[in-house]
């Protein structure tokens, strides 16, 4: 009857969690929340969630979306404000609307990926960040389960820059020593290069190697606008379809609710 786009994040800790563990979490909530999930067919249904590009494990995200197909219409953001009280603290659903255009995952072309670098100084990493943009290819080596594969990182890579950390508000990484921020933007191709894979192809051009682990959170992800060289919001034309249309049978519903102060 109605299918729900939701936008959740991975926050501090929550960010080793793998997709498999997300996916246990998210089923529960919607069992907690009593969300009247369509179910799939067969000897062993499942609710029907479609989840798109999902961060890999070890990464924090402010931008993940999945889709949830339900059997009796909701008001989007009650359903959201629901789900998100019966979700682990750092898995938050911070953005819910209505699916009234087809082809979600198609609109996710592109992420913008922020890199802390501790113990990297702010000009190694410029330095660092001139080599590659400078280089017509950059290849690095990935292990997959057929085996090391060979690819090109610098053509996926439409924005890098670096530029000084401005201090850690949480306090999980105190500003004690030389840091440095890498803003990137890439786009999603095939094989996908990810944020570490760019990390190896700065090693490659410039043995930039950070002395520890860098903290990896993707800012956003969506259709890539190649005018304004921008990543825009993929939920837009779900609003934007949602703002033009008549009212839906979920605020058609909530509208004649018995209890609404009239005789």
């Amino acid at each position: 009857m109605q299918r729900i786009r939701l936008r959740y994040t991975k926050r501090g800790r929550l960010r080793f969690t793998s997709h498999r563990d997300f996916q246990r979490a998210f089923e529960r909530a919607l069992r907690r929340a009593e969300v009247p999930m369509a179910y799939s067919a067969g000897f062993t249904p499942h609710p029907k969630v479609s989840y798109a590009n999902a961060a890999p494990t070890g990464t924090g995200s402010e931008a993940e979306y999945l889709e949830i197909a339900l059997t009796e219409a909701r008001d989007p953001e009650t359903l959201r404000a629901l789900l998100d009280e019966s979700m682990p603290s750092g898995l938050d659903i911070i953005d819910a609307v209505e699916a009234r255009t087809s082809g979600l995952a198609d609109r996710l072309t592109a992420s913008v990926w922020e890199l802390r670098l501790d113990g990297v100084d702010v000009d190694d990493a410029r330095k660092a960040v001139d080599a590659f943009l400078a280089a017509e290819s950059v290849e690095v080596q990935r292990k997959t389960k057929n085996g090391l594969r060979t690819f090109d990182t610098r053509g996926a890579v439409v924005e890098l820059t670096a530029a000084p950390a401005p201090g850690d508000p949480q306090g999980d990484r105190p500003l004690d020593s030389a840091c440095a921020i890498l803003r990137l933007v890439v786009r999603h191709v095939t094989p996908a290069v990810r944020p570490d894979d760019v990390l190896s192809g700065l090693r490659a051009v410039a043995d930039l190697a950070p002395p520890v682990p860098a903290a990896v959170t993707r800012l956003a992800q969506g259709l890539f606008d190649e005018e304004s060289g921008t990543v825009t919001d993929p939920l837009a034309p779900d609003r934007e379809a949602v703002t033009a249309a008549p009212p839906t049978a979920a605020a058609t519903a909530s509208a004649t609710a018995p209890g609404d102060g009239t005789a």
